[in-house]
């Protein structure tokens, strides 16, 4: 019916049709194909973007962080004997007893202290002073609340 149709038409009525099909079927190809990639290379370009300002924020902030963990380090390039007992002395925590070995580090031994404290004193020691707690043995004293611990600290290689 539609061939019939359009072998009535003159040539040049046909090329018209055939024209007029042709536009309509580019016009069909940008709007369901093109039109919708188009918006989503857009959506994608704004992505990268975002990206891109989040990793430069996240740069700046490790900029920062390495930056200050040099300042520490230079701030505290003393002993770490004297580092460890500043800071139990800062933390209010009586040092039984303090003993350096010979891979560079430094034994503390802490006798009836409150355990709040003796975890403070941890987390200062480790997040503050940017040293490491090796190892740590933590037991329950007579009181409560109270505990004895031996705790090793290095610094960082």
């Amino acid at each position: 019916m539609i061939k019939a149709a359009f072998l009535s038409l003159t040539r040049r009525e046909q090329i018209y049709v055939l024209i007029m099909v042709a536009v309509v079927g580019l016009w069909l190809l940008y709007q369901l194909g093109l039109a919708p990639a188009s918006s989503a290379r857009q959506q994608l370009v704004e992505n990268n973007r975002a990206a891109i300002a989040l990793l430069a924020r996240v740069d700046a902030k490790a900029t920062e962080l390495i930056s200050l963990r040099e300042l520490s380090k230079n701030q505290n390039s003393g002993s770490l004997v004297s580092a460890v007992s500043r800071s139990s002395e800062l933390a209010g925590l009586p040092v039984r007893r303090l003993q350096p070995n010979s891979r560079g580090e430094v034994q503390v031994r802490y006798e009836g202290v409150n355990y709040d404290d003796l975890a403070r004193w941890l987390h200062q020691i480790e997040l503050v002073e940017g040293l490491l707690v090796v190892e740590a043995s933590i037991t329950q004293a007579g009181r409560s609340g109270g505990v004895n611990a031996s705790v090793r600290v290095a610094r960082p290689t």
